[in-house]
This record gives C-alpha cells, sequence and structure tokens, in this order.
C-alpha cells in the first residue's frame, strides 16, 4: 500500500475513491517528561522528551489512518496531511487523506531491437 501527501501516484492509476480517512490521537507528557523539559527549554533548543512524544504521536495517527482506509477497501492514501492543535495541556495529533484504491497502469510496450540482417 502507497500514502503518499501527493494526489496521486507515479506508475498507478485511481480506480476509486473511497472518501477522507484519518487518525486522531491527544497525548500529554509524564509530570517527569514536562517537568525535565520545562527546564530544558530554558536555555532554548531541541526538547528531547517533546521530540519523541510527538514522533511516537505521528507513527500512532498514521497507523490508525491506514487501518481505516484498509478496512473501507483501499490499497493507497493520496494527499496525507498531518494537523496538531492545543486543547489545554494536552496535544492533538491528527492525520489525514483520502482512501483510494490503486493499480498499475499497463506497462508500456517496448520497441523490439531490430534484427541484423542475415548472410
Amino acid at each position: 500500500m502507497f500514502m503518499v501527501t501527493t494526489n496521486d501516484i507515479p506508475g498507478y492509476r485511481i480506480t476509486q475513491v473511497l472518501g477522507e480517512v484519518m487518525g486522531l490521537t491527544v497525548r500529554s507528557t509524564d509530570f517527569g517528561q514536562g517537568f525535565t523539559a520545562g527546564f530544558r527549554s530554558l536555555g532554548g533548543g531541541e526538547i528531547p522528551e517533546f521530540t519523541q512524544v510527538m514522533y511516537e504521536a505521528r507513527q500512532v495517527v498514521m497507523g490508525r489512518m491506514w487501518a481505516e482506509a484498509q478496512q473501507r477497501g483501499g490499497n493507497a492514501i493520496v494527499a496525507m496531511r498531518f494537523d496538531a492543535g492545543s486543547i489545554a495541556n494536552f496535544t492533538e495529533i491528527c492525520a489525514y487523506g483520502t482512501a483510494v484504491v490503486v493499480e498499475p497502469l499497463a506497462p508500456v510496450a517496448q520497441p523490439h531491437p531490430p534484427v541484423p540482417p542475415q548472410a
């Protein structure tokens, strides 16, 4: 199966559009992570504790979106996007796209090489 941010997949044609699919999670860090990350944020730069939480959240929502596409009979997702927002002290992560059925394009016929003349 394919999951792409583009509206089409080179070498394939869309035969069915099954509609929007999404995966969603709402996350918070545990108290220890939040406390440690709060101190790290004072110095600027990346906060590894939050980076890890966000990376894991994206994997979860992609998996949920993929499962929904398969349940609808899809074998690909096009126009996939991520969105994130804050709700109180939590972060919502959403992945969404369009579930589709694709099939490979017919292979292009290759011209036969010229046959050398026989003596």
